[in-house]
């Protein structure tokens, strides 16, 4: 078989083991086959972190991970859901009452997202469904937007919804908003529903207009996680969108979006030195997303290089939302890539994961000094996955 056609075999070999895996799961839960199986990706922000509830850009790709589903219709309003990947559970509960339930957290993605779904289309009627996934859980790879796109996305074929992808992210971010409680942007869901294969996407926050920016068919994502448990992730979290807010607020305008470097050099006095970092952040790492579309079409990957490695930077010293061991990572990472690559932390911060793009024919030596060096230096086995940029569930 030709070299190149390797990865597209395995994925489809990956994703029809999973197709049969999450069919023969239903057989044994519902004595009876699915009407209905469906897929999302997870995804990871190659740059742009902490810009998107600024109203600013970023620029993820959905990775070949994901969420898979099979699910039935019944004549009811109950909902049954068999989660296999989170200790074989089962939970059930009527579409008339939706409660928030703190025993099986994993429930309430499902509960928040149909009561979403139902304040846009309220004749939907139960389900038997059975879930099962693999993205990694709390790597910061989006695990909970895609298990909500693929629950959209089931839904609206079961039962003929005219939805398409940018209002189901909305819906997903709204189950998370308003149910869930996590108070994060639409990022996530969006290019969980419309991520485009073998491309990341620049998303406008502020208007959801996006554009497919080509990842060079010679990168693979490379992904890495810490392993770093990540306790201070919401409280920080919080904290620095009010941070960001206040800036905002001190410009008078609705959010870091409308205010320019210039602007907010200017009044670098005024400004409280942590809040001016935060902003700085924002601002700068706006236009680095921005820059990393041009260099991703042109395949600079010079330029690529020095804006995630700026990326980084800014997350570290401005945001400081990193930690030694994701410094660490890097450094190690960047050791073999140099301008030949990019790397830099991904996601919300304290912990998680970094992302590099990586060229493939550098892919063994980035692993090799990533096993040798990472344990040994920090007493944290890291978990690598490779990964290409995969299609979005409505794309």
């Amino acid at each position: 078989m030709p070299q190149h056609l390797q990865p597209q075999v395995a994925e489809i070999q990956k994703d029809l083991a999973q197709e049969q895996l999450v069919k023969q799961l239903f057989k044994e839960q519902f004595q009876s086959n699915e009407e209905v199986i469906c897929h999302a990706p997870g995804r990871v922000n190659l740059i742009g972190d902490h810009t998107d509830y600024n109203n600013g850009f970023v620029l993820p790709a959905a990775i070949n991970y994901g969420t898979t589903i099979a699910v039935s219709r019944r004549a009811d309003n109950t909902v049954k859901v068999y989660a296999h990947d989170c200790d074989q559970q089962t939970n059930k509960f009527s579409l008339d009452d939706i409660c928030f339930d703190q025993q099986m957290m994993w429930s309430n993605y499902v509960k928040g997202t149909l009561q979403a779904l139902m304040n846009k289309y309220p004749n939907i009627k139960g389900a038997n469904i059975v879930v099962t996934g693999n993205v990694p859980q709390g790597a910061g790879l989006s695990s909970s937007a895609s298990f909500e796109i693929v629950l959209l996305k089931a839904f609206s074929q079961l039962y003929k919804l005219n939805l398409d992808g940018i209002n189901a992210a909305l819906i997903g971010q709204q189950a998370e908003n308003n149910f869930v409680g996590c108070n994060c942007g639409i990022m996530d869901q969006l290019i969980s529903a419309m991520g485009q294969q073998g491309h990341a996407m620049l998303l406008d926050c502020q208007d959801l207009s996006f554009e497919d920016a080509p990842i060079p068919d010679d990168l693979t994502l490379f992904i890495v996680n810490s392993n770093v448990k990540r306790g201070l992730v919401d409280s920080e979290y919080n904290l620095r969108r009010q941070q960001c807010e206040a800036v905002a607020k001190y410009f008078a305008v609705a959010t870091l979006r409308d205010v320019t470097l210039a602007q907010l050099m200017a009044a670098k006095e005024q400004i409280e030195p942590v809040l001016f970092k935060r902003a700085k952040h924002v601002i700068t790492e706006n236009a680095r997303v921005l820059a990393s579309l041009v260099a991703l079409k042109n395949n600079n990957m010079a330029a690529i290089s020095q804006l995630m490695k700026d990326s980084h930077i800014s997350l570290r010293d401005d945001f400081e939302i990193s930690t030694k061991e994701m410094d660490g990572l890097v450094n190690i990472i960047d050791s073999v890539l140099g301008v030949n690559g990019g790397v830099r932390m991904t996601g919300g911060g304290f912990g998680g994961c970094v992302v590099a793009l990586v060229p493939k024919s550098l892919v063994a030596q980035v692993k090799s000094v990533v096993n040798d060096n990472y344990e040994k230096r920090f007493n944290l086995k890291p978990n690598i996955y490779l990964c290409e940029a995969t299609q979005g569930a409505f794309r």
